[in-house]
């Protein structure tokens, strides 16, 4: 579709970005997702500052990120080994 511009606010600040037309959305949810984070977290720790706010928010959605690829590896091990399984069986049930 092509790039456009659009401008996101996070933590009260503006920025202007040039993406994908596609992606507007998703960037969109984003910056309204860290935004209701940090609320979250000013309202329930006593951290006004905006930037340690974002450093709070910043190692939750990290840490969320690596458990998450932790479990995609984690299946993708298992998934792999029940592959394996189903294919030694239909190996000796076709070998008899």
């Amino acid at each position: 579709m092509g790039e456009i511009s659009i401008k996101i606010n996070i933590a009260d600040r503006v920025y202007p970005l040039r993406i994908e037309a596609e992606e507007e959305e998703v960037i969109r949810h984003a910056a309204k997702l860290i935004n209701e984070r940090m609320k979250e977290l000013q309202e329930n720790y006593a951290v006004r500052d905006k930037q340690d706010l974002l450093s709070m928010c910043v190692l939750q959605y990290a840490t969320g990120m690596i458990k998450a690829e932790k479990n995609v590896q984690n299946s993708d091990i298992g998934l792999q080994q029940s592959v394996h399984e189903l294919d030694s069986l239909l190996t000796d049930f076709f070998n008899k």
